[in-house]
């Protein structure tokens, strides 16, 4: 390896410039194939059971969405569920399906949402040829900000969220920094680090009214048939380390 000791002190870093002694970074083995779990990921649903999940009206109970041929079906009127385990930033991945045979328009279509900590939704929804308000598009930060484009393939067919978390700071009760959002949506980017205004709320603005904690759930929401599969997270505890 090349040994430098007499570059240039790197400003703001205890290092020089390719300085022989940094910490090389942490190996991850990638997925076998695009999409599929890293050898660092928590796999939350890998198509076998519903181990990592439960009620989220009823914390403790087992999750009543019904497991078949690979993939997780929501059981409509069951109620949400979320993960047994609590994360704070992250890297998440999951595949969503809506129903093929279509029926309704609108947000009466197949309609879902994915929540970061239990609180920050992103919108879930059979957005293809399907018109609806912006804020809450197939891969919104729901009720804040539209996603750049519409990606979402036809009706039945899986698609991909492939979502980076950075959770909200505070200082002694003030808000230092907002959650932010990375969004890709059958891989394509959504939302680059966009600010969310606060936790999701309906019919109303969000805003931070008063520290959360530090980690919560992933929770999916029970809003009528759905179909998930392949979903894992990546805790992310030291990706900005020194």
């Amino acid at each position: 390896m090349l040994i430098f000791d007499d570059t240039d002190q790197i400003p703001g870093q205890p290092w020089r410039v390719h300085d022989s002694r940094r910490p090389q970074p942490r190996i991850v083995t990638p997925g076998a194939e695009p999409g599929r779990p890293p050898s660092d990921a928590v796999v939350l649903f890998d198509g076998t059971d519903l181990s990592e999940w439960e009620s989220a009206v009823n914390p403790g109970e087992e999750a009543a969405w019904k497991v078949e041929d690979g993939h997780v079906e929501v059981v409509p009127g069951t109620g949400d569920i979320q993960t047994v385990r609590r994360f704070g930033d992250c890297q998440v991945h999951l595949e969503w399906a809506t129903p093929a045979e279509v029926t309704g328009d609108c947000q009466l279509r197949g309609n879902s949402g994915v929540y970061l900590m239990g609180l920050y939704e992103i919108s879930i929804l059979d957005g293809y040829d399907n018109p609806t308000y912006a804020d809450g598009a197939a891969g919104s930060i729901y009720g804040q900000f539209p996603p750049f484009i519409n990606a979402c393939r036809a009706p039945g067919q899986w698609q991909s969220f492939d979502i980076i978390f950075e959770t909200p700071r505070w200082d002694e009760g003030w808000l230092v920094e907002p959650a932010r959002f990375t969004v890709h949506h059958n891989g394509l980017l959504l939302h680059h680090r966009q600010e969310a205004m606060g936790p999701t709320v309906h019919l109303e603005t969000s805003s931070y009214a008063s520290p959360h904690p530090e980690e919560g759930p992933l929770l999916l929401q029970d809003h009528g048939p759905m179909r998930f599969r392949n979903i894992w997270i990546r805790p992310l505890t030291d990706y900005d380390a020194e």
